[in-house]
C-alpha cells in the first residue's frame, strides 16, 4: 500500500512538471518574438514547458484572466498596453517595479499567488553600457508608458538627466512632439523611443522628429524589435547617429524574467 501510494505521488509531480506553462499577455502580439524566444530556451535546457501569446483586447478582460486563468501559468511578461493597469490586480508587487510604476513579469507561486517584477529596467540598462559615452548627460524620452518609466528609472539612476515627449504634455519636463527644437537635442545626446510608432505591421510609420538636428555624438535608441531597423532609426542613421534597436534589452529581460520565475 505505501509503495503504492509513492508511485502515485510520483506520476502526479511528474504530470505538474511536464506541463509548465508560461505566456505573454497583451494586446496585439503579432510582433512578437518572445514565444520563439522561450521556446528555443526550453529546447536548450531540455525542459517541458510552454510558452502561449496571450491577446486580450481590453483591461476588462485581462482582470477575468487574472481572475480565472492565472493559476494555469508559473510565469507571465506583459506587454503593451498592460504594464500599468496590472498593477493593481496583483497580489505583491517588488519594490523596484514600484518606483519604476510599470510591471512586465509575474511570477506565480505554487498557492496561484502572482508577484509583479520589472525586467525590463534590467534588459535596457544591459544593452545601453557599451554605446554610453561622456557626451550623454541629458537623454529625451520619446512616450509616457511603461516601456519608458523603466528607461527613465535606469537612466536617471546613472545620473542622466530626463526629458519627455508625449501626446499631453504638462510640467516642467515633459514637452509636446511641435516643441522639439534644435537646442533640445543638441542638449540631449541620447534619444529614445518608447512609442510603438513603426512597429510591425505598420513599419511605413513613423515620429514627426526634427531628425536633420542629429549629429554622430548622439546615440538613437528605439525600442521596438520588429522590424530590426525602423524608418526612426533608419532616418537617424542618415545623420551619423548611432542607433540600437530594442532587441538585445528583449534577450536581457526575458532571461532575467526566466531567472525569477526558476528561483
Amino acid at each position: 500500500m505505501r509503495s503504492k501510494e509513492k508511485k502515485t505521488v510520483e506520476i502526479v509531480v511528474f504530470l505538474h512538471v511536464s506541463l509548465n506553462k508560461y505566456g505573454l499577455l497583451g494586446k496585439n502580439l503579432a510582433h512578437s518574438f518572445s514565444k520563439d524566444f522561450f521556446t528555443q530556451l526550453f529546447e536548450e535546457k531540455n525542459l517541458s514547458a510552454e510558452y502561449d501569446l496571450i491577446e486580450l483586447d481590453s483591461s476588462k478582460n485581462l482582470t477575468a484572466f487574472l481572475k480565472e486563468k492565472i493559476t494555469v501559468y508559473r510565469g507571465l511578461n506583459v506587454t503593451v498596453p498592460y504594464k500599468e493597469q496590472v498593477m493593481p490586480l496583483l497580489d505583491d508587487i517588488d519594490d523596484e517595479a514600484l518606483m519604476i510604476g510599470a510591471v512586465n513579469t509575474i511570477k506565480v507561486n505554487e498557492s496561484g499567488r502572482t508577484v509583479g517584477y520589472n525586467t525590463d529596467a534590467f534588459g535596457f540598462h544591459q544593452s545601453i553600457k557599451p554605446f554610453l559615452t561622456s557626451h550623454h548627460h541629458r537623454a529625451l524620452i520619446l512616450g509616457t508608458g511603461g516601456a519608458a518609466k523603466a528607461v527613465a528609472y535606469i537612466l536617471e539612476k546613472i545620473g542622466l538627466e530626463v526629458f519627455y515627449i508625449s501626446r499631453n504634455p504638462g510640467g516642467t519636463k515633459t514637452f509636446g512632439y511641435g516643441e522639439i527644437n534644435k537646442n533640445m537635442i543638441d542638449s540631449c545626446k541620447l534619444i529614445v523611443n518608447c512609442t510603438p510608432v513603426g512597429m510591425y505591421p505598420h513599419v511605413n510609420k513613423t515620429i514627426t522628429f526634427p531628425h536633420h538636428y542629429l549629429t554622430n555624438h548622439h546615440l538613437v535608441i528605439d525600442l521596438i524589435y520588429n522590424p530590426e531597423e525602423t524608418l526612426f532609426l533608419q532616418k537617424s542613421a542618415e545623420q551619423g547617429s548611432i542607433v540600437l534597436n530594442g532587441k538585445s534589452m528583449l534577450h536581457q529581460q526575458a532571461l532575467k524574467s526566466w531567472k525569477l520565475w526558476s528561483m
